[in-house]
């Protein structure tokens, strides 16, 4: 039998459902069309893959998501066929029924891309924004070693970032020890003094450590006052991350991997969390909004996970700017010049441009970009 909880959920869902469809239907926003561009970044060798669907009425909508397997491109189209835009709820409900959640993200940001064209105004004012005129950038350092990172951090520090996402020094077996310990401290000190004053650190475990290492490395870095580690060690164990919050003053950050509302309930309720960080292109627009709506009852910020292309950025630039506990957004800074030239083609312009920390809102209708579909034929790069 169904418990409570759960038939309430499926009552809304259907009432919602109900109510989308029963909408007077503009025959101009039925969706007709679904292509998949798959690209990859020439230098860093990203791979990412750009959603395209198409109305009746002639207006396209663009999302992006990491990979799109053939066989759920087909269920997709299918099940899409003949939806009006407007009803991206029920297009996630059928993506899950058919097994196509992984494309669910992307196909929310290219609905809500067509609404946005078809009202002529920016996704975000849709979602009832902006509640700020920019929004705080956060980029991630690749680099395997102190050195390294240092000169990725002064290239992205030259291209306007203010904040970065440090990767704890590798661990090369279980229980790493004092020696490890002081290396993460060193790293970052290290880093904060090459960087000045005004730079902020977020210390990425990568859901890697154990929970002894984990804690043992918050407790660390206290003094340095990051803006938060970011999943120190994996989801399995919320006990365990519920200790490190609560052991040291270290934020911590979860939720690149989650992908419901209920899980988001779960680290609350744990007490295990201080900044939650759905994947913008894994959950899309409307899902990372009602986890954050959820989040902010319990005062907790919303700093969304991106490691894909530009025209997810576009889309989480839309997302920051309906947050009400938006914090920051992590963006992708590729080192080499090739990577940067391209996604800002495929962009159709700089929605990336970083200036004094912050990203600018994207201002045109719809994501506010023109994406390029030449570019994205000229990066085309293996199987979608």
């Amino acid at each position: 039998m169904l418990d409570n909880r759960r038939l309430r959920q499926l009552k809304l869902a259907g009432f919602a459902a109900q109510s989308a469809l029963q909408k007077p239907r503009d025959p101009a926003l039925e969706i007709t069309g679904l292509t998949v561009h798959p690209v990859r970044e020439p230098a860093s060798g990203r791979r990412y893959a750009v959603l395209r669907l198409q109305t009746r009425g002639g207006i396209t909508g663009y999302g992006e998501c990491r990979a799109a397997p053939s066989a759920e491109i087909s269920r997709v189209r299918e099940a899409l066929d003949g939806l009006p835009a407007s009803a991206y709820e029920v297009a996630a409900e059928r993506l899950q029924k058919t097994g196509a959640a992984n494309l669910d993200g992307a196909v929310n940001m290219a609905m809500l891309d067509i609404m946005g064209k078809a009202a002529r105004a920016p996704v975000y004012q849709l979602l009832g924004g902006p509640t700020r005129h920019k929004a705080r950038a956060l980029a991630p350092l690749p680099g395997d070693g102190d050195e390294a990172l240092a000169a990725s951090m002064q290239r992205a520090a030259e291209a306007g970032f203010r904040a970065f996402v440090v990767p704890v020094p590798p661990a090369n077996y279980r229980n790493q020890g004092q020696a490890w310990v002081l290396a993460v401290r060193k790293r970052l000190e290290t880093l904060r003094k090459a960087a000045g004053e005004n730079a902020d650190f977020v210390l990425d475990g990568g859901a890697a450590l154990t929970p002894g290492d984990a804690s043992s490395a918050a407790a660390a870095v206290e003094q340095l006052h990051l803006l938060w580690f970011d999943e120190p060690c994996p989801l399995v164990n919320l006990a365990a991350i519920r200790r490190i919050s609560m052991e040291t003053v270290t934020p911590v950050g979860l939720g690149r991997t989650i992908d419901t509302e209920r899980q988001v309930q779960d680290l609350l309720r744990e007490d295990a969390i201080d900044v939650i960080r759905p994947s913008i292109s894994r959950c899309g627009i409307a899902r990372i909004r009602r986890m954050a709506a959820i989040a902010e009852t319990h005062y907790i910020a919303a700093a969304p996970y991106h490691d894909g292309g530009p025209v997810a950025t576009a889309a989480a630039l839309h997302l920051a700017a309906s947050l009400p506990n938006f914090y920051i957004q992590q963006v992708p800074f590729p080192e080499a010049e090739a990577d940067r030239r391209m996604r800002a083609e495929i962009a159709g312009g700089p929605v990336e441009a970083v200036r004094e920390g912050f990203f600018a809102l994207p201002t045109g209708p719809g994501l506010g970009i023109a994406v390029n579909e030449k570019a994205l034929e000229k990066y085309r790069g293996g199987e979608a």
